[in-house]
């Protein structure tokens, strides 16, 4: 590991432990998760219309540990996506309409066609950098907190 990676390692391990008091409740632009794992923050690029989901993330050569794209459908649907043109490895957790994830799918192959399937009932979808949810602690049963989850169905409202 290069010191530059062992320097973004570091940064992330020590937001990963900063108290979650010290973060602001809720915004457009961040995610919070927490599960087993304990909680995590990524900073995201909402994609919350046709064109930005079909765009996602694609020909994009790297991301930020701590960052992502969540996919946000305007009702509860059945999931599906691929890694078209899709240069990184990611990892996609579908959440339902109260943010409880009901599925990770874990390193998705960058140019893979084989369809991703999230299930029945998916209303969110959270991409983040492939491996991180297994090294995180996020399954099935964690709980997402943003804007875009109605507030008053929400397992973890907004505060």
């Amino acid at each position: 590991m290069g010191s530059s990676n062992a320097a973004v390692w570091l940064i992330a391990g020590l937001a990963a432990l900063m108290p979650v008091a010290s973060w602001a409740a809720c915004a457009v632009d961040t995610v919070d998760i927490r599960g087993p794992g304990g909680q995590q923050r990524f900073t995201v690029e909402v994609a919350d219309d046709g064109a930005e989901r079909a765009q996602g993330l694609m020909f994009r050569e790297s991301m930020p540990m701590s960052s992502g794209m969540l996919f946000v459908y305007e009702e509860p649907r059945r999931a599906s996506f691929w890694m078209k043109n899709t240069l990184i490895p990611l990892d996609m957790i579908f959440a339902d309409a109260s943010g409880v994830v009901t599925r990770v799918h874990a390193n998705a192959v960058p140019g893979d066609l084989t369809p991703v399937v999230g299930g029945e009932n998916v209303q969110f979808t959270l991409e983040i950098n492939g491996g991180l949810a297994a090294r995180m602690g996020i399954v099935e049963g964690a709980e997402l907190r943003h804007p875009a989850i109605a507030q008053e169905t929400a397992a973890w409202p907004c505060e």
